[in-house]
């Protein structure tokens, strides 16, 4: 089936459902089932974008039940060659507050039992994903949320939790005495299905709350989460609606070559 193309994709996180004005509504299917809803595809400054809420359109997909294979697939199928990632994470920093931005340079998988390779065989393939994140895609998503006045951190690790519990308080002080800033459910295996894929993909960690380790902070609710996303979703949008037309056309990074020698 021929399906309308588009050249960057954006995966909305909690709250985050609406992104594109006047768009066109498709289902595309894949090898791999169905993807968390239809995509909608729409212009944002002259450059076609495919949006996909990443746990459906009514938040029915808890992080653990996404088919992240189908929703990366329809992407390329759509000729999406970049793809912004904003997700709903908490702060494992106290200076990293709710409301910062942090653009991710690195992630640690916590999670289990997902479907997380294109590459079941007979061909064995292993993709690096030393850095996982598109440097190019980092660089413009931090210097354009800086210019808006958005707070903005320009890396971090991210580590993903399986879901849908949030951390023990034991947990959350292990994670922070490792050293990494930000934690989420979602960010894996979404960034390395994509660099499977020769997508690039950077992530844009929109800091909800405090998790449970730190010192003083009350444990995370439902409640504090989306009143913050909500909050943020503009803040967001802005980034979005400056950050695309200021990618370049052409790729000359890592991730348009993923897959050159990773085949044995």
């Amino acid at each position: 089936m021929e399906y309308p193309s588009a050249e960057i994709g954006v995966f909305g996180g909690s709250g985050f459902y609406e992104l594109l004005d006047n768009p066109i509504d498709i289902k595309v299917n894949t090898p791999f089932g169905a993807p968390s809803s239809h995509i909608t595809i729409g212009d944002i400054g002259g450059r076609a974008v495919a949006f996909l809420p990443r746990h459906g359109r009514d938040h029915a997909l808890p992080p653990h039940m996404i088919n992240y294979r189908a929703n990366l697939w329809a992407m390329k199928e759509l000729g999406v060659t970049r793809i912004i990632g904003p997700n709903a994470c908490g702060s494992l920093r106290h200076a990293i507050e709710p409301g910062h931005f942090v653009i991710c340079d690195q992630f640690v998988d916590r999670t289990w039992g997902r479907k997380d390779t294109y590459f079941d065989g007979p061909v064995t393939t292993h993709v690096s994903s030393a850095d996982p994140y598109c440097e190019t895609m980092r660089k413009i998503a931090y210097d354009t949320a800086i210019r808006l006045g958005i707070p903005a951190h320009s890396c971090g690790t991210v580590v993903v939790i399986q879901g849908p519990r949030f951390s023990t308080r034991s947990e959350s002080r292990w994670f922070a005495s490792q050293g990494w800033e930000v934690i989420n459910m979602t960010q894996y295996p979404e960034c390395y299905l994509a660099r499977e894929l020769e997508i690039c993909y950077c992530n844009v960690s929109l800091i909800t709350d405090y998790d449970a380790g730190a010192e003083g902070i009350e444990p995370v609710t439902n409640e504090e989460v989306l009143r913050v996303v909500n909050e943020n979703n503009d803040n967001v949008k802005r980034l979005l609606y400056e950050m695309i037309p200021a990618l370049p056309a052409e790729r000359a990074c890592a991730c348009a070559s993923a897959l050159e020698g990773a085949s044995f």
